[in-house]
């Protein structure tokens, strides 16, 4: 009967052994994916979209300088005097610069979920774009670390109404992403960080349109 009951004992404690070893197995590594991005701190800093439209603006006014002697003729075939060019100069500059200028600012201050551990900080700012294009961009951002986050333009601060402008390059830093075509920017008027694993809201800023 002894010989019995350790029989019945050890297969219990192997089964004990055995069903640890699978929770570890599925515990330690949610754990660490989880709680991994709390230890890493992620930066970028990409230029502004309107800075790069400047630079590609100098280039070309470059490249006009280069052909001036051409550019001042007129019709005809003879030179312009040099009020004319520089009124015909004036006039094409003022048309790249329309083309890239942004034409209507909409923005928010980001603030985090509120409950002492998702905190968000930093600038939002949708850029329209003088050539149709919009761009959103995070200014001085920081959002506190986490596994699988998003940015969302929310309807509100949650992740029923949504649309997704991909996963969060950094934790921290300027940022640009590009937004849809058409995109209704009265209904989808936050901007919102989200982890999508464990849907969980970070913070976000709500945004208010403003002229540029």
């Amino acid at each position: 009967m002894v010989l019995i009951m350790t029989a019945a004992g050890l297969h219990m404690n192997k089964r004990v052994t055995i069903a640890a070893i699978v929770a570890a197995a599925i515990l330690v590594p949610a754990t660490v994916y989880a709680a991994s991005p709390l230890f890493i701190t992620t930066m970028i800093d990409e230029p502004s979209p309107i800075a790069n439209a400047g630079d590609a603006m100098m280039a070309e006014k470059n490249e006009e300088d280069a052909m001036a002697d051409d550019n001042d003729r007129k019709p005809d075939g003879t030179m312009m005097s040099k009020d004319e060019a520089e009124i015909d100069k004036g006039s094409t500059e003022d048309d790249a610069m329309m083309k890239d200028k942004v034409l209507v600012e909409t923005g928010g201050t980001f603030a985090g979920a509120g409950d002492g551990f998702h905190n968000a900080e930093g600038t939002a700012r949708v850029l329209h774009l003088g050539s149709g294009s919009s761009v959103l961009r995070l200014e001085e951002f920081k959002v506190t670390n986490g596994p699988d986050l998003y940015v969302y333009l929310s309807a509100d601060k949650s992740n029923a109404d949504y649309v997704s402008l991909g996963r969060l390059k950094a934790s921290s830093g300027n940022q640009n992403y590009d937004l849809p075509d058409g995109i209704d920017l009265s209904r989808y008027d936050n901007v919102i960080i989200w982890c999508q694993s464990f849907s969980v809201y970070f913070g976000g800023a709500q945004l208010t349109t403003t002229s540029a």
